[in-house]
């Protein structure tokens, strides 16, 4: 076993991960090799008392610090129904970006005025889907669709309850793809430009809108709550001017989600109450006549951690003096993160106990790049054809970012709950990937 296994199964693994008497690990009571040998590999396994728990950390501290506040779950990080119902159950809603995200949250019976609309380019067929299905808000990102939403809207008969979404100009210290509150970003209406302001004025005119407030968000994989409590400082003092200029009535505020996750042990990520507090005070130190609304908007950090990504070892390279290869069945279609943002990931060696010294390897995927790589220079005990290797804080931005490059078929998912697992999505074919041609 090496030296950080215990501290990476108490910090980085899903709640109570433990090895059996065989040296399997257990995820929910479930032996890896066990959901191995009945769905396969690679296999993504969620953890259902993990997700509860990090649904609960959000909630509890809104409900103890200010209760009108609704948490939403970013889908963009993973949703299937399942899950989704786990989260409804919780009482979140959820913050969607596309006509398919909405159909899910409809097909897991989560009440859709829960639901946001997000998206910097919103097609007008979804928007128009979410006003036919009763979404709770529609986020407006660009001056454009202030006119798209209200035309749909009258067409329907209807009001829409929109937000406008600023882009606030706070820095997020995080990966430059994965920032999205600087000046420079294809999200947000601008403060500094003007755009804000003459998106205010616009949408208080448009007779089939309700302006319900404003949203801003300022990246992922955030460590500092600091840029929390900026932003809903800048939010609050834009809001007071569009009252006085505007008549604006801020009933909704949002300053989004992002809130970092720990993927090694490096990694040293707030807690869901610090992040809440950071918000919550600086409203509440405003003193407002009316406070708004508070929509707050986690995603990885409700799902990272319940997520293990599972694969078996295939070949093993040794390149002597250079570096030791040891390919699995998965890699960068099932999770692209290290070859987008080179993000760092923790391993185990998931079906036994490592029989030799520990050696320093890289964990290559299948796919035909060079750099599909999951992780390089890890440590691990060494490793042979058939042997598991469970990849920790997978439950965000994999699945949801998954291909079929190569022609190679998605995995399959299952959750996991005190020892039973339930396929939720089911692992694609080459018959499936054939289906799509006419």
């Amino acid at each position: 076993m090496i030296s950080s296994e215990h501290d990476l199964l108490d910090q980085v693994f899903p709640l109570d991960t433990t090895r059996d008497d065989a040296g399997a690990l257990v995820i929910g009571g479930a032996s890896c090799e066990e959901l191995a040998r009945e769905f396969g590999t690679p296999l993504y396994i969620y953890d259902e008392a993990t997700l509860r728990a990090a649904c609960r950390g959000y909630t509890r501290a809104l409900a103890d610090a200010y209760p009108n506040a609704l948490v939403l779950y970013a889908g963009k990080a993973y949703v299937d129904p399942t899950l989704l119902q786990v989260a409804a159950s919780e009482g979140l809603g959820m913050d969607a970006v596309s006509s398919g995200e909405v159909r899910v949250a409809q097909a897991a019976g989560l009440p859709l005025e829960r639901v946001v609309l997000h998206g910097n380019n919103k097609l007008p067929r979804e928007i128009d889907l979410a006003l036919e299905l009763g979404v709770g808000r529609i986020v407006v990102d660009a001056l454009e669709e202030i006119e798209i939403i209200d035309e749909l809207a009258r067409r329907r008969g209807q009001t829409a309850q929109v937000l406008l979404r600023l882009t606030p100009g706070v820095e997020a210290h995080t990966h430059d793809y994965i920032r999205t509150g600087a000046v420079d970003s294809k999200f947000g209406l601008g403060l500094d430009s003007g755009a804000a302001e003459e998106a205010v004025a616009r949408a208080m005119r448009a007779p089939n809108l309700d302006v319900m407030g404003l949203h801003a968000h300022i990246g992922s994989q955030i460590f500092d709550t600091e840029p929390y409590a900026d932003t809903v400082n800048i939010t609050l003092d834009f809001a007071e001017h569009m009252r006085a200029a505007h008549g604006l009535d801020l009933r909704d505020l949002s300053p989004g989600g992002g809130g970092g996750v720990r993927y090694t042990l490096d990694d040293d990520p707030p807690d869901p109450a610090d992040i809440v507090a950071a918000i919550t005070s600086t409203v509440l130190a405003r003193k407002l006549p009316h406070p708004p609304r508070l929509l707050i908007e986690p995603g990885r950090s409700i799902v990272a951690r319940a997520g293990v990504a599972l694969y078996a070892v295939g070949t093993v390279k040794h390149i002597p003096g250079v570096r030791t290869y040891v390919s699995v069945d998965g890699g960068m279609a099932d999770n692209p993160r290290p070859a987008l943002y080179q993000s760092k990931y923790a391993a185990l060696l998931a079906n036994r106990t490592g029989d030799g010294p520990p050696e320093t390897l890289t964990l290559a995927g299948r796919y035909c790049e060079s750099g599909d790589v999951l992780l390089r220079d890890t440590v691990l005990p060494p490793l042979r054809r058939g042997d598991l290797i469970a990849v920790p804080a997978a439950g965000a931005y994999h699945m949801s970012m998954a291909s079929t490059y190569n022609m190679v078929g998605r995995p399959a998912v299952v959750m996991v709950s005190d020892g039973q697992a339930r396929l939720t999505r089911r692992r694609e074919s080459d018959e499936d990937l054939l289906a799509v041609f006419p």
